[in-house]
């Protein structure tokens, strides 16, 4: 299968060959066949613990975790989403959005099932909000992943659509094989995950794009099913472990488009240090269980990303407007436009050694 026909498809093929259907049918040794104990579990009086996330759900013999994907069999907590994806595609890393992360470079991106978070705007539901065992799988363990990266001359493995820490140890047994293969590693995530199973997976993960949804508490709650306070956690160990970081905000017409919000959403990331993070405010389009809303008005985006300026942030982009000039990347001393994007194509890049040709200003990413 050639490249053109893998992104008309969506799935990827081994010598030509679509990669079949899985059943998730029993074995002997274990619940289910594309399975593996999970890490981070603890028995308890009430049934075993999860401690991937802050969610920490408790299920007792043969229930299943709030994010589809774990279940407990024998006494023990087992994922149920390894070496089984439902998407595969190949995406410029622009689509993530990464916009400082090698421009121009291919991902290959894989999702399984499920999520750990309820998002009632969710864009990609029909696999978010369910489980493995209801989706149409892909047979690919970590060392398919890596060779089909190879094949398609894909510079990353992006782990992205749903929500990377529910499948967290196929990610983690992914990354580590692509390190050793020269291919980065892409998260693509909520960063709703607690600090231990963080530090131990962002060891193999070379950029990330944080959604942080919004800056209350109560938003979090009601729009999410999550709270707050682990995603701003998350993206200072993100920061402080030297992962390449970008943030992206959906502004949600009545949820999450209050100016004021987005104001100290933007004062927090600069007196955090997060001035030269890049950040994207993207638009909503009606989706899921928020149809009756409307689109999120231009206008709003701009004043938003007038806000992030006066902040202190220096790399802010508006995403899902076609034609607008708030994707290109502009140097923050000279305003000189340094990578001039349409779409998620690249039409220049002038950046050289990472700095401004006019002014030598540094420009945070990665860029060689």
């Amino acid at each position: 299968m050639d490249k053109r026909t893998f992104l008309k498809s969506g799935f990827c093929g081994a010598a030509g060959i679509l990669f079949s259907p899985l059943a998730l049918e029993g074995a002997p040794d274990k619940p289910w066949k594309w399975s593996r104990e999970a890490l981070y579990q603890a028995e308890t009086p009430r049934g075993v613990r999860c401690q991937i996330c802050p969610n920490e759900c408790t299920l007792g013999e043969g229930e299943t975790s709030v994010c589809h994907n774990r279940k407990v069999y024998n006494g023990k907590l087992y994922t149920i989403a390894y070496g089984n994806p439902c998407a595969i595609h190949i995406d410029p890393v622009e689509k993530k959005p990464l916009y400082h992360f090698f421009p121009g470079s291919n991902a290959f991106s894989i999702a399984t099932a499920g999520c750990n978070l309820a998002c009632l705007n969710c864009q990609n539901w029909t696999i978010s909000q369910t489980s493995p065992e209801k989706t149409q799988n892909y047979d690919l363990m970590p060392d398919q992943v890596v060779a089909q990266a190879i094949k398609y001359n894909c510079n990353h493995i992006a782990y992205t659509y749903s929500e990377p820490t529910t499948f967290y140890e196929y990610v983690l047994d992914t990354g580590k094989l692509a390190r050793e293969a020269g291919i980065k590693n892409v998260l693509v995530s909520n960063g709703y995950i607690k600090k231990d199973p963080l530090l131990n997976l962002i060891r193999y993960i070379d950029a990330a794009n944080i959604d942080l949804k919004s800056m209350d508490d109560n938003i979090y709650l009601k729009l999410n099913a999550g709270k707050l306070e682990p995603i701003l956690t998350s993206l200072k160990t993100y920061k402080e472990e030297g992962v390449w970081l970008e943030i992206t905000n959906l502004v949600i017409p009545s949820w999450t488009d209050d100016l004021e919000m987005i104001r100290r959403m933007c004062g927090w990331l600069s007196e955090n240090g997060f001035d030269d993070t890049p950040l994207h405010f993207s638009r909503f389009h009606p989706q899921h269980k928020l149809q009756r809303l409307p689109v999120t008005p231009a206008g709003t985006l701009e004043k938003a990303r007038d806000i992030a300026t006066s902040e202190g942030l220096k790399f802010v982009y508006i995403g899902n407007v076609p034609g607008n000039n708030a994707s290109m990347t502009s140097c923050p001393r000279c305003h000189d436009t340094l990578v001039d994007r349409s779409g998620y194509n690249i039409v220049e890049n002038r950046i050289v050694d990472g700095r401004c040709p006019r002014c030598q200003e540094p420009v945070a990413g990665r860029w060689d």
